[in-house]
């Protein structure tokens, strides 16, 4: 298990780092990749639509979460990185605090406003009711997903990707076997697979939590710990702040598309809802390992290796561009047969939707492996402003050609589909740019 990533060999530690948290994160992807395929095979393709639109919209209410602990993932990081114990503890008591909060807002508002947003995304009229059940449910899950992804991130920042990983894999296997229980002989329905989820999401959190105050020092807080240091508060506030508005910027577009995709009716609701599961399952290898990257960057910046940083960054680029060509030709040979796991054989129409999509985003996998490495890079040096100009100019790049592109009736949809490759290499051009000009490489 390795800890200490500013010594040893670059790409062998970033590796060795990095494979565990790629391992977790599949799992972590089949609590809703599981309800999805028992949903869409056992209940229907409305369903399958529900959940898909579910799933976008819990990834975008999440994501503000998510920012605020890989945020202050970076400062523990950096502080492992100088070994200064006692200005790492108390960042752990202080961000916990600090993102608990936040996690309770954004659950109250979820579970007050669903009806608005249900609306604000566009849901047929013909899904809306196994939406908003489905939706009724996971939601609950939100601060069960707060306190595993806490934990998993400050276990992650002192090099420890592998104890995350052991307890997904187990809450994975518990949601997939109560997907089939409850969905299969005790026919409950989406309620049942989104009660699978949560759970399973409730085992994570606390199996994490008890192990992390239990059996790790480094993150084990004394009495003295206990009180919130303002130059804490403010480092903390920079780092995570700028990461959870990136996230949020970032979701906010995908959730934005997911409105355009259900303006388009059920058929490409569900088309979009599997290609999307088996999108991130392709691309996540290589969005793990541009957070393990972050990670790396954090401690050796801290470590003050400039060079290592540097050698570092050229490994990173060898890794990604290897990883998604291979990635990219196995998705596009094998498009139609992972469209299957999701929709009965027999759904030809929703079949080749998906299989449409995947044609166009999986020969670019490298643009958004490139982007994935940026995000990390400029999160690990703590320039996470970078990070939402680098945002910005994807998200929206997309959001803009998509709205525009599929109102021309001869381009359609597929407009949509084209827009994504076109704002991954825009931002992609504007990190090389930046890095350059900096001479960071």
């Amino acid at each position: 298990m390795i800890k200490d990533l500013t010594s040893g060999n670059e790409t062998k530690v970033m590796l060795r780092f990095a494979i565990p948290m790629i391992i977790g994160n599949l799992f972590q992807q089949l609590y809703n990749v599981a309800d999805t395929i028992i949903v869409g095979q056992f209940i229907g393709a409305g369903a399958l639509a529900a959940v898909g639109s579910s799933y976008t919209l819990m990834v975008f209410l999440t994501s503000i979460i998510l920012g605020l602990c890989m945020g202050s993932g970076v400062v523990v990081s950096m502080f492992f990185g100088a070994g200064k114990k006692d200005k790492l503890k108390s960042s752990v008591f202080t961000s916990f605090w600090f993102i608990a909060l936040i996690t309770i807002i954004i659950n109250v508002f979820a579970l007050v406003f669903i009806d608005e947003i249900l609306h604000f995304i566009q849901i047929p009229a013909e899904v809306l009711y196994d939406t908003k059940k489905y939706l009724q449910i996971i939601f609950y899950g939100i601060p069960a997903t707060f306190i595993y992804n806490y934990f998993a991130t400050m276990l992650r920042s002192i090099g420890n990707s592998v104890m995350p990983l052991i307890f997904l894999i187990i809450s994975a296997v518990i949601n997939i076997v109560l997907d089939i229980i409850f969905v299969v002989p005790l026919s409950m329905g989406i309620s049942g697979a989104a009660l699978a989820t949560i759970i399973a999401q409730g085992f994570s959190a606390v199996s994490i939590a008890i192990y992390s105050f239990r059996k790790v020092p480094e993150i084990r807080l004394e009495r003295k710990h206990l009180h919130f240091e303002s130059s804490i508060v403010k480092l903390i506030a920079n780092y995570s702040l700028l990461s959870s508005i990136q996230q949020s910027i970032m979701n906010f577009g995908i959730l934005m598309i997911q409105g355009l995709v259900n303006s388009f009716g059920v058929s490409t609701m569900a088309a979009f809802a599997a290609a999307v599961k088996i999108d991130s399952f392709a691309y996540m290898p290589v969005q793990d390992f541009g957070n393990a990257f972050s990670t790396f960057i954090a401690q050796n910046k801290g470590a003050e290796k400039q060079q290592r940083i540097r050698n570092g960054i050229h490994s990173a680029i060898k890794i990604i561009t290897i990883s998604c060509i291979t990635i990219s030709i196995l998705v596009v040979v094998f498009a139609k047969p992972l469209m299957s796991i999701f929709i009965k054989g027999n759904e030809t129409e929703i079949i080749g939707i998906g299989v449409q999509y995947l044609y166009i985003e999986a020969s670019f996998y490298c643009l958004i492996g490139y982007l994935f490495m940026f995000y990390g890079l400029y999160r690990g040096f703590g320039k996470g402003s970078m990070s939402i100009v680098l945002t910005i100019a994807s998200l929206g790049t997309r959001v803009a050609l998509a709205y525009v592109l599929s109102s021309v009736p001869s381009i359609g949809v597929l407009g949509i589909w084209w827009s994504i490759p076109i704002g991954w290499a825009l931002a992609d051009i504007i990190g090389y740019y930046k890095i350059k000009k900096d001479k960071i490489i």
